[in-house]
This record gives structure tokens, sequence and C-alpha cells, in this order.
């Protein structure tokens, strides 16, 4: 970075986060304090107000702020492409924002920057699945009051649907919890809360709560709170082995499955190692695989998919009648087979 950057960086960071010291600019920009105190000494000079506080750092002079920046066509893109996933992800409030900001940006641009980025966004194509185009309907109103909840610290009271119960006090689906964040993670939003109930942090997802209401109890959000993050192993403590074909074996890999945690090639096909919390989260996605994955262990699950397997044979055998229905039907696909 040469030292007309880093001069609008300094400023920038500043700006950003209010105070820093000299040594935190240093290791941001990977330079010596002795080169930081010159350039602060700089943009005094340039004229830009740098106030010092001894023990504390640097910060701006108060209502002192960059004039409009200038953005290159992949800049501006950037954060265009951004605001469209905010339009289909967030509510209506956020959704308004995106659009207001998309238009300041396009407008601070000069006619030949809007031309490439026009071409820019036409080239640019991000497609989301059927099932994933915008969160539930239900979620964008869930969204503003949990907002404001944990803007206001008020416990929340909902109906939750979980979808393994291990009892009968949870089976009824009532939550009070104090809110503390919002996630978007995998296509679904989710809500960091201390739950009552349970007297500790739950993510609760968004599309599974119902009869959300902003109780008047008031909480104080722990000062040491972070934001959790993904501990792979921490409490997925059942260790799956499933050997699966040779022919299924690049589409496993290409499925970057979430529990997933090794592979290995061996004569027999792939050999993969999971982790899940219970056994039932990964039945689904074993049985879709059918007779291209066969599960070394544990025994449990070994013995829980041919039960599966035996269901679903005598509730096919039971329904000879519409197989019979849909066997042209299958014919007729093979004939005209649709492109992969």
């Amino acid at each position: 970075m040469n030292r007309t950057d880093r001069l609008l960086a300094i400023v920038l960071e500043l700006q950003g986060r209010g105070q820093a010291r000299a040594q935190d600019l240093a290791e941001r920009f990977e330079t010596s304090k002795r080169t930081i105190y010159r350039d602060i000494e700089a943009l005094s000079e340039a004229g830009v107000p740098v106030v010092a506080t001894p023990g504390r750092g640097y910060a701006l002079m108060d209502g002192y702020f960059l004039p409009p920046l200038s953005f290159t066509a992949d800049e501006a893109t950037t954060l265009l492409l951004g605001g469209d996933f905010i339009t289909g992800q967030f509510d209506a409030q956020y959704r308004a924002a995106a659009a207001s900001a998309g238009r300041k940006i396009e407008a601070a641009l000069p006619a030949r920057r809007r031309d490439e980025l026009r071409d820019l966004r036409e080239s640019l194509h991000i497609v989301v699945p059927e099932g994933q185009q915008g969160p539930a309907p239900l979620v964008p109103h869930l969204l503003g009051e949990l907002r404001r909840a944990i803007l206001d610290r008020r416990t929340v009271r909902f109906r939750y649907h979980a979808r393994h119960r291990v009892d009968t006090h949870e089976a009824l689906g009532e939550r009070d919890a104090d809110p503390y964040s919002l996630a978007h993670v995998a296509g679904a939003w989710y809500v960091i809360a201390h739950c009552h109930q349970r007297r500790a942090l739950r993510k609760f997802r968004l599309d599974r709560i119902e009869r959300l209401t902003l109780t008047d109890d008031r909480f104080v959000r722990p000062a040491n709170f972070r934001l959790p993050q993904e501990q792979p192993d921490a409490d997925r403590r059942v260790v799956v082995r499933v050997i699966f074909a040779d022919e299924a074996a690049r589409w496993v890999r290409e499925s970057r499955y979430f529990y997933i945690v090794a592979q290995e090639e061996i004569d027999a096909g792939l050999l993969v190692t999971l982790r899940v919390r219970r056994e039932v989260d990964i039945l689904p996605w074993l049985l879709g695989w059918g007779r291209q994955a066969r599960v070394i262990e544990p025994r449990s699950l070994r013995l829980r998919l041919a039960n599966e397997a035996e269901a679903l044979l005598a509730h096919y055998r039971e329904d000879t009648d519409t197989v019979q229905l849909i066997a042209p039907l299958a014919t007729a696909r093979h004939e005209y087979p649709v492109g992969d």
C-alpha cells in the first residue's frame, strides 16, 4: 500500500472505529508506529482534524466526515449485489434502505462508470434455488420485531416448533428468551437468544417461530457476548462412517455436506466420516443416496435404516394401484429424458 492510499485508509479507519492507538493502526496497515506518527502529522498538516488523547489514541474531531467517495465499477457492483441480497432476504424496512442506497451509489458514479456497472451487473447472475427465494412469509415481520427487541433489550415469548423434542415441557413449544443477535446461515434466519427454560444460549430458526410477542420484561445482554463461532465437533459426539460406491463418490464430495469431517478413498469406494448430534439428523440424507451408501457404524443407525427401508417397502407394496398408474409415466420419462 502506498502512502497516499494509507493516509486515506487511516481516515476511514478512524471514521469507522471512532478511536485507535498508533499500535493498532501500525498492526492494521503492517507498518511501524513511527510511520503512523508521520502519517498522522501529514494528515493534520493537510487539514484533517485528528485529535490525540494520551493513553487512548487518535480520533477525528466530532462532525468531521469525508466527502463522497469515488467508486470503481467493481466496488459499486459489489455493493449493489449486496443490496440485491438484502432486498431478497430482509424485511421491508431494510429492503427500502437497500434500494435507496443503490440509487445513491449509482447517482454518485460518472456516466462512464454507470455504463461499466450496467455491463457488469448484466454479466453476473446469482441464482437462488426455488425453495430459498426469500424468507418464509412470516420471517420479515419477525425480523423487524426481533430487531426492536434486541435494541430495547426486551424478553420475547413465542411458540417454537422444535424438530426433535426431548421432554414433555419442550413439546408444548412455549419459550421465553432474551434475544441477543440475529444470524443468516445457509439460507435461513436464526435468532441467538438466552432461553429461560434451558438457562443457556440457544439458536432458534425464525420460520419455526409462531405467536411472537414482546414482553415488558427487560434483560441485560452480557458485556462479553460474542456471536458464537461454530465448533464442528463441540456437541456432535455421534460418529458415523459410510462407504459410498465409486459412481457416487464425486457427487458426495461435491455436496459438501455440513456433517462431513473426513473423506478417504479405499478399495470399496469412498469412506466418509461424519459427526452428528443425533442419528435422526442424518437419516434423510443417507436415505437420499439409496443403495449407493452403506453405513458401517454405528450399528444402531444401520438398524434404523433397515427399519426405514422395510417401512418403505411395505408402504409401496400396499399401494400397488398407485404404482401401476405411475409406471406408464416413468416409461415415458425414459423415452424423453430431460437434460442433466
